[in-house]
């Protein structure tokens, strides 16, 4: 199923659809302290994400934060080229599989089936450590949706506001007492599998998430 399809797909967790917790204004500790502590992680332990935690780190990905539709990151031209995917293998009450995230609905909807972060970290040139995570959010782009307006130049701005997405990220990880990496080394055409992307879709960066091991 590809994003399109996943966003059609009926609101109700039996055929493929997740509702998730809102997400929660306040909570957390303060940016300052975030931007202090935030480390690159590769080590996790097996302690299972709950659906509140994947709830506020793709809403900090790429959550809506207005009635108009505008994003927890900046985007060039408000076109939002940027699309969020979950691999998850321990989440409670979140069977494993592949999700695509609805940043209007704040909803899941389920693209494919099973644990795939095994073969996500071999599309990552076999970096072992990612299938260890609890889940993993893949950023895409649909370049497309930018460079129609901005051209070639387009492509600049897609990849400054992927930076823009990972850092929230991080930072939203940090707070929730979570790590991840960025991670850019894979073979595109082996995740696009794994994910069963569209054909316009381009994945750009991997963030393996889970609890410090």
């Amino acid at each position: 199923m590809n994003a399109s399809k996943a966003s059609l797909a009926t609101n109700d967790a039996g055929r493929g659809r997740i509702a998730l917790p809102a997400p929660q204004i306040g909570a957390g500790m303060p940016v300052e302290q975030a931007l202090r502590s935030r480390r690159s992680i590769r080590e996790f332990d097996s302690k299972p994400l709950s659906l509140a935690e994947v709830s506020q780190l793709v809403w900090a990905a790429q959550g809506t934060t207005s009635p108009e539709g505008y994003r927890t990151a900046p985007s060039a031209g408000a076109l939002y080229p940027l699309d969020v995917y979950l691999v998850t293998g321990e989440v409670t009450g979140l069977s494993a599989g592949v999700y695509f995230y609805d940043p209007r609905a704040h909803e899941l909807a389920r693209v494919a089936p099973d644990d795939r972060r095994r073969q996500l970290s071999d599309a990552a040139f076999a970096q072992r450590w990612i299938g260890k995570a609890s889940a993993v959010i893949v950023l895409t782009a649909v370049f497309r949706r930018t460079t129609r307006k901005y051209g070639e130049r387009g492509h600049r701005y897609v990849y400054l506001e992927a930076g823009h997405a990972a850092q929230n990220v991080y930072l939203q990880a940090t707070s929730l007492g979570l790590g991840t990496t960025t991670v850019g080394a894979f073979r595109d055409e082996r995740v696009n599998a794994v994910l069963e992307l569209p054909q316009e879709a381009q994945p750009i960066c991997l963030l393996p998430i889970g609890f410090p091991g």
